[in-house]
């Protein structure tokens, strides 16, 4: 009988900088996946998370940020990355805290919520891909992207306006995610994951 007890979602804001965008597609996001009864969300903020930006040695002692997000990590069934793109790219505090961690990201899948000019985040999203890939995660195909996020403010101040298809590409991933976070639970229960 498949295990049905909630999932784990890590949802992870990406950005540092100071006046990001992120904590609101982020708290858009955990509304959009905080509907749904089998998901238990977990946000990460790297901002307060205060991970390093330089690595250790193999046989040197982690940092506390880092032994403090890794049990957080490790629990999650699935992972949503929101991220911004800049320069055609992802932040490098995103890549120094993906680099932190390796067996929390191997056989459980991932989703990318990612923002940006025209490109609505899509090269960032892309490189991600391959990162996680290298990392044994599963990147699903669906996607939301964001381009000209800024354009999708409504009259009274809110985001994202009733009338964005955000809600809908929200739904994909979420259902996509959902799907592949049960599948890969199971098999990792089932069977050691070797790589």
């Amino acid at each position: 009988m498949p295990d049905s007890t909630p999932l784990r979602l890590v949802i992870i804001i990406g950005s540092t900088r100071r006046g990001r965008f992120g904590p609101t597609v982020a708290s858009w996001f955990v509304a959009q996946a905080g509907r749904r009864r089998e998901l238990n969300i977990d946000l990460v903020d790297l901002a307060t998370a205060r991970l390093p930006d330089i690595l250790t040695d193999q046989d040197e002692p982690l940092p506390e940020p880092v032994r403090t997000l890794a049990p957080r990590l490790a629990a999650a069934d699935a992972f949503v990355v929101v991220t911004p793109e800049y320069n055609r790219s992802f932040p490098a505090p995103l890549k120094t805290a993906i680099d932190w961690f390796y067996e929390e990201w191997r056989a459980k899948p991932v989703a990318f919520v990612c923002y940006g000019r025209e490109s609505g985040g899509r090269h960032a999203a892309a490189q991600l891909r391959e990162v996680f890939g290298e990392l044994h995660a599963v990147a699903i195909s669906a996607l939301v992207s964001l381009p000209c996020y800024w354009e999708l403010f409504a009259a009274d101040g809110s985001w994202p306006k009733p009338t964005a298809t955000c809600d809908s590409a929200a739904k994909a991933v979420l259902d996509e995610l959902t799907w592949w976070a049960y599948a890969l639970r199971e098999a990792r229960a089932t069977r050691s994951y070797t790589s």
